[in-house]
């Protein structure tokens, strides 16, 4: 599944873009074309050898607008080097913890990311780690899922999964206790994003792990996460929110019937304060 090249005869490393738990990425150059790429290197020891193949395979096999396109893959010693296409916008998280989104941005960014998530879902494929870090912007308005690591391959004969896998605020109920659970997972995710694109953080951020599961235990009492500030948004807003933020998985709205309700905003917006951003940076 991976090239028998030398990754440094076609591609230069710029510099570092990032860094998480699985591996480090930089951005690169194509020699032969002067492209820019993301070079992102993972370990294939321990659990991370089976997390690397995941990502690498998904990507290989799956090619849709609103999924990360993979370009080659090499093995370098122990590691896994996964090129992909560069999105010179950055994460949505950098937006969300540098601007505060106008509806119709979040409106944009939501269609296309739940347009991304219908095609995983049609494909059987679990995310089961969406959230702000891991969704990529183009400055011309294109958005991107991307970080496959912990994805699940659901069958026929395996249509739910159980494993406690993911970023704790950003899981779902039925992922905290390791209940059997289906795609809605990604939904419930998508809907914590949504909070995070109104408030610039995921709800109980600021709490410690072990004070986080305790909130989260005491939320089928107490309700799923509540807006700060609900009255200041639209009411399409709240209701998208709410059908995401469904405790019962069943009752859950799907990726498909939350694009029928989510207007199809113009990218317009989006790619202003995706430019106003690059601006700031440059400053």
């Amino acid at each position: 599944i991976v090239s028998a090249a030398e990754p440094a005869q076609k591609y230069l490393e710029v510099e570092q873009i990032g860094q998480g738990a699985f591996g480090a990425v930089s951005k690169g150059l194509d020699r032969a074309t002067g492209g820019e790429v993301a070079i992102k290197k993972m370990s294939l020891r321990g659990q991370n050898r089976e997390r690397a193949v995941n990502e690498i395979l998904l990507l290989k096999d799956r090619k849709n607008p609103n999924i990360v396109n993979s370009l080659a893959s090499f093995l370098v010693g122990g590691d896994l080097w996964l090129v992909m296409e560069y999105r010179d916008g950055g994460t949505l998280q950098d937006v969300v913890r540098q601007t505060r989104m106008a509806e119709g941005e979040m409106a944009a960014v939501s269609r296309e990311c739940l347009q991304g998530l219908d095609f995983l879902h049609a494909n059987r494929v679990i995310h089961r780690d969406l959230k702000s870090s891991n969704i990529l912007l183009g400055m011309d308005g294109s958005v991107r899922l991307a970080y496959f690591g912990l994805c699940a391959q659901l069958s026929p004969e395996q249509d739910q999964r159980s494993s406690m896998v993911g970023t704790a605020h950003w899981m779902a109920p039925e992922v905290v206790t390791s209940s059997p659970y289906g795609p809605k997972v990604d939904i419930w995710s998508f809907g914590i994003v949504t909070i995070e694109m109104v408030e610039g953080e995921p709800p109980y951020f600021k709490e410690t792990s072990l004070l986080f599961l305790r909130a989260r235990a005491l939320m089928r009492h107490n309700g799923p996460p509540q807006l700060q500030e609900p009255g200041r948004l639209s009411a399409l807003l709240r209701d998208c929110l709410e059908c995401s933020l469904e405790p019962d998985e069943e009752r859950r709205c799907s990726a498909q019937e939350l694009l029928q309700v989510n207007p199809l905003s113009s990218l317009t917006p989006l790619i202003t304060a995706a430019k106003q951003l690059r601006e700031q940076r440059r400053r």
